[in-house]
């Protein structure tokens, strides 16, 4: 079996996720995960997706040929999707330019490594300025310990909060 990373981005219409599925399928493919959103009228994402590899030529010539949408295809290695050690930080703060580097930055510095990460500003009407609202899921090297994340992330400012919402 083959694993395949697929970057995404295209006009959005309906139905692209379900034809997108439909050629996965078509050539023996099996979707694993993905992130998909609709952002400034465009529809974009990343998908990993598993095929044998007697169908992956065949796949690729498919998904280089959908034209609803520009696929780039990276073969990827084989990985487990549910290590015990990643933690699901959520995070809010005041939103402002430099907050996802900042907070990234401060993740590195630690040892720590960030496998998926979703954000979203959000209207806060009765703070007067906008919210930063993330989630990202933290892969933690062994011998670091959640908290010591958790305090180097809320020392930034006095506005940022983090909980950890499962581990998975």
């Amino acid at each position: 079996m083959k694993q395949l990373v697929l970057t995404l981005i295209g006009e959005d219409k309906p139905g692209l996720v379900e034809q997108l599925s439909a050629i996965v399928l078509q050539h023996n493919g099996n979707w694993l995960a993905s992130n998909l959103s609709h952002l400034c009228g465009h529809f974009a994402g990343i998908l990993q997706v598993e095929v044998p590899e007697t169908h992956l030529e065949a796949l690729q010539n498919a998904l280089d040929s959908f034209a609803c949408l520009d696929i780039q295809i990276e073969v990827g290695e084989h990985t487990e999707l549910n290590v015990p050690h990643h933690l699901n930080f959520v995070i809010t703060a005041n939103d402002r330019p430099g907050i996802v580097q900042e907070l990234s930055s401060i993740i590195r510095h630690k040892g720590a490594s960030i496998v998926h990460f979703t954000s979203k500003q959000q209207s806060a009407p009765n703070w007067g300025v906008p919210l930063f609202n993330a989630v990202a899921t933290v892969e933690l090297p062994k011998g670091l310990d959640k908290n010591e994340v958790i305090l180097a992330l809320e020392s930034l400012t006095s506005d940022v909060m983090v909980d950890v919402e499962t581990e998975v």
